[in-house]
């Protein structure tokens, strides 16, 4: 009798890891792209204390770098890794092996910097990372991505691959125009048809709404798209020093302005519903999409 109950005792634990393991994976992951028209908008600032915002409210996070060959959220981090996506790309290492854990239990994909083959990847090199991400275990419940600036391959690649697009502008001329640029591309060659606005370094909510108004009068005049506004994150030196410190502003000054706006606009975020249904094309997390889908379905059933 002892033994059965030992062997028993012992055969449970690893059940319970299997079930977990197949919950996890058949959980959908929200994939946002942090995006900008053009650099200098503070787009990898806002994808790193979304980040950290979004996993202090108890949210399973991952950030991948997906700016090639100019990789900044490691420096911004204060982060030296030992491996990086070129290492996946070369076939030296599995996507699982170059994960490294970063500030608020974030895990960070770290890209490379000043690689240049990396800052030109083919479709194909583009399509087997988000492939990549198909064979991770570990429980996600957001993947925020952070694209290079521009309207290059690889940025609509990934954008395409994302759930939902964030667009981050500030008060200049270029950023409006060339964030217009990116919102036209994407959606009348791509067919994307909802993008969020985010403005980032203005002095007051007016300034950032009147920003975001500016690009959806033109979205809704020229293109078949909707914008909606995410918010703002003011002018703030908390901020600044932040950078400078190579820390996250939320986690080393979480009373300053900036930190109080990344919060709220984490719990806006919060706020989007889940997936429920696979696109049809190459997304991230694609194979926990579909599983949620038919386990939705046989519920329902």
């Amino acid at each position: 009798m002892l033994m059965y109950e030992t062997a028993l005792s012992k055969e449970r634990p690893r059940d319970q890891a299997t079930g977990l393991r197949e919950m996890k994976r058949s959980r959908p992951v929200k994939v946002i792209a942090v995006t900008g028209g053009k650099g200098g908008v503070g787009k990898t600032n806002v994808a790193v204390n979304l980040s950290l915002a979004l996993a202090g409210m108890g949210n399973e996070v991952m950030l991948l770098d997906a700016d090639f060959g100019l990789a900044n959220v490691d420096v911004q981090l204060g982060l030296s890794p030992e491996y990086d996506l070129s290492h996946l790309i070369s076939g030296e290492r599995h996507l699982e092996e170059i994960i490294i854990q970063g500030p608020g239990g974030v895990k960070i994909i770290p890209a490379s910097s000043g690689v240049s083959r990396m800052a030109d990847l083919t479709p194909a090199e583009q399509a087997g990372i988000i492939h990549a991400f198909s064979e991770l275990s570990c429980d996600v419940d957001y993947l925020i991505v952070d694209t290079s600036a521009g309207i290059s391959g690889s940025v609509v690649s990934f954008c395409k691959a994302s759930h939902e697009i964030v667009v981050v502008v500030c008060d200049e001329p270029a950023s409006i125009t060339d964030a217009y640029a990116l919102i036209k591309i994407m959606n009348r060659e791509h067919g994307v048809t909802h993008f969020h606005i985010l403005a980032n370094m203005v002095y007051s909510n007016r300034q950032g709404s009147e920003l975001y108004n500016k690009l959806a009068l033109a979205a809704n005049h020229f293109l078949d798209a909707s914008l909606s506004f995410l918010g703002i994150v003011p002018q703030d030196e908390r901020l600044r020093q932040a950078v400078q410190k190579q820390k996250a502003v939320v986690a080393l000054y979480p009373s300053s302005p900036s930190s109080g706006a990344f919060r709220k606009i984490a719990g806006n975020i919060e706020k989007w519903p889940e997936m429920r249904s696979a696109g049809g094309q190459l997304e991230f997390f694609v194979e926990r999409l579909i599983n949620s889908e038919n386990e939705l379905g046989r519920l329902e059933s």
